[in-house]
């Protein structure tokens, strides 16, 4: 990756993309495509990077990892002469451009920013969280993968305010659905589990141990099931602090509330991917990728040659 050298540094960018997944790098790409100056600023933690295979990219019938499609995104970035930064942003303020954004070792003013932040998920109590991950027992996404899961025994694990939802569309997959309730259900979520024949147990102090090519979740003191896969929806912590600093108006959950060019409330700042949906899609964020990346190319002085 390269970043900004000191003589570039000094002109203010067209656009800084904040978040280098696909949200991001897709934004960059189509920036770089309209011949503004862009630079993407990343921490190198990207969610898609533990997808061990994803079959909703289109053109990609036997899928792709989440590395590779990253990999093969970067590569063209690269080809772009795109600038690249190895860091997180720390700090994003009104500057006299724009915006003036900073990180460790460096900053840069800017005209306009894509904030592509994502989220990170709330885990489960399970030290090997990564390998269930990259070994397809431990799965984040059912609409991304629930059509792998077929017939499958699945858990389900969370509050049934979040994990409710997600047991009952995993019931159209499987006879054998779980859900592994860390809190208690009230009664109207328990009779649409029950209608739907999906098992409901009391599971507060539920931990994942690994056996084999299955997950077991152990609970109650002494209590366990195994399962094929398991899916947590415990929540998720959206990484919208920086917009929210500059008073960008957002949900009760830290989602960025945006229009339909993907402009969040603070002019300038555009909103895409998971930072301001819970539809969390590749598909998705390329196309918000795609109509913030054309509103800040209209929205900027027109470039002759």
């Amino acid at each position: 990756m390269t970043g900004l050298d000191e003589t570039s540094a000094a002109m203010p960018l067209d656009c800084l993309v904040i978040g280098g997944g696909p949200a991001g790098l897709m934004a960059a790409i189509y920036l770089a495509r309209f011949r503004r100056r862009v630079c993407v600023v990343d921490a190198g933690a990207s969610r898609a990077g533990l997808i061990p295979r994803s079959h909703n990219v289109p053109g990609f019938a036997h899928g792709l990892s989440g590395s590779e499609l990253l990999a093969r995104m970067s590569a063209q970035l690269a080809e772009l002469g795109v600038a690249r930064v190895s860091s997180e942003v720390s700090d994003l303020a009104p500057g006299p451009d724009g915006f003036r954004a900073a990180w460790a070792g460096g900053e840069a003013d800017t005209r306009a920013i894509v904030l592509a932040c994502g989220i990170v998920d709330n885990h489960p109590p399970f030290e090997q969280w990564r390998t269930a991950v990259a070994d397809g027992l431990l799965r984040y996404c059912p609409v991304c993968d629930a059509y792998e899961a077929i017939d499958r025994r699945i858990g389900v694990v969370g509050p049934p305010a979040h994990a409710a939802s997600k047991a009952l569309f995993l019931r159209g997959y499987s006879r054998d659905v779980t859900l592994l309730a860390t809190e208690r259900a009230d009664a109207d979520a328990r009779a649409r589990l029950a209608a739907a024949g999906v098992e409901i147990v009391e599971a507060a102090d539920m931990q994942l141990k690994r056996r084999g090519r299955r997950l077991e979740a152990c609970f109650n003191g002494g209590d366990s099931a195994e399962f094929d896969v398991v899916y947590p929806a415990m929540g998720a912590e959206v990484r919208s602090a920086l917009a929210v600093s500059l008073g960008a108006e957002h949900t009760s959950d830290g989602y960025l509330r945006i229009d339909d060019h993907q402009r969040t409330s603070v002019a300038g700042l555009y909103g895409i991917g998971d930072v301001v949906t819970d539809l969390h899609q590749i598909s998705v964020a390329f196309g918000h990728a795609a109509v913030a990346a054309c509103a800040i190319n209209n929205s900027l002085p027109r470039r002759l040659v």
